[in-house]
């Protein structure tokens, strides 16, 4: 899974709207506009391989953009928390590659939204899907942590179908 399946899937399971989705892509730090959004989502639709280079630039969205996103709606969901006194303002990550992004999307999801560990866990079962707390607990470790173990696009998929049952109202 890439990450503009992944941002079309979270769109869609949270009913984000165009002009809302620039207001967080703002909130990350990354500025686009509402056509650029509908540009991008309508690239995404069209039958494009990895490869292709026509596809390259738009149908793309890089893990440090999705990364923004997915802070941004933190800061949509919960607002902006001002730091503590003499609490030091942490470096942004630069994200290499495409790999434990399902970790980042869970865990960034599960603070936007305030779920805690017992919530995603009911998700997945309504979607099929046993995890224990051990196991979910594992998915939110740091990565080089000895327990830590990726996220695979199943429970990613599942998770964000999950996401769309219980938020939307279809």
């Amino acid at each position: 899974m890439n990450n503009i399946d992944r941002l079309i899937r979270l769109r869609y399971a949270l009913d984000i709207k165009d002009t809302d989705t620039v207001e967080i892509f703002k909130l990350g730090g990354i500025i686009i506009t509402k056509e650029e959004v509908k540009e991008m989502f309508a690239r995404a639709k069209d039958f494009c391989d990895d490869e292709d280079s026509e596809c390259e630039g738009i149908n793309k969205l890089n893990s440090n953009k999705f990364d923004s996103f997915l802070n941004g709606l933190i800061i949509f969901k919960r607002g902006k928390q001002d730091l503590s006194i003499g609490e030091v303002k942490r470096p942004t990550m630069i994200l290499k590659d495409n790999e434990g992004m399902n970790n980042i999307m869970l865990k960034k999801v599960k603070i936007a939204l305030s779920l805690t560990s017992d919530d995603i866990i009911e998700i997945l079962a309504q979607v099929g899907i046993c995890l224990t707390k051990s196991e979910l607990g594992a998915i939110f470790r740091k990565e080089g942590h000895k327990n830590y173990k990726e996220c695979g696009d199943k429970y990613a998929r599942n998770f964000l179908k999950g996401l769309a049952m219980r938020y939307r109202k279809t």
